[in-house]
């Protein structure tokens, strides 16, 4: 069992920054891949960017250049540095965990994040 609670969101302008935070708790098994995904009013749920255990990183083409994601191991968090923001960004962010080799996956509960002038 897994618990994901994340933080950070908030309301910034365009070109504006945020830093938002996943803290996982339970049976954190490795090697995982954790991951940020986000969804609009309206719109399907869609993957932003994800960590595998070992380093290697993946991000969406819309977030390239600008996004980082990165985790602390000893610490079970895993952290979604957001720079150069855009409106189109605005979305509810979710923290998503998943055990290679096991049939499962974990969801936060999600942050809002808004870019607006």
């Amino acid at each position: 069992q897994v618990e994901l609670v994340e933080s950070g969101g908030g309301s910034v302008q365009p070109g504006g920054s945020l830093r938002l935070s996943c803290e996982a708790s339970g049976s954190i098994f490795s090697p995982n891949v954790m991951g940020w995904y986000r969804q609009a009013p309206g719109e399907q749920r869609e993957l932003v960017a994800v960590l595998f255990t070992g380093g290697v990183k993946k991000y969406a083409d819309s977030v390239t250049g600008r996004f980082t994601i990165s985790g602390d191991n000893a610490e079970n968090t895993v952290y979604l540095q957001m720079t150069s923001l855009k409106p189109e960004d605005t979305a509810v962010y979710y923290c998503h965990f998943r055990p290679l080799y096991k049939g499962y996956e974990y969801w936060g509960q999600g942050t809002q994040v808004t870019v607006s002038s």
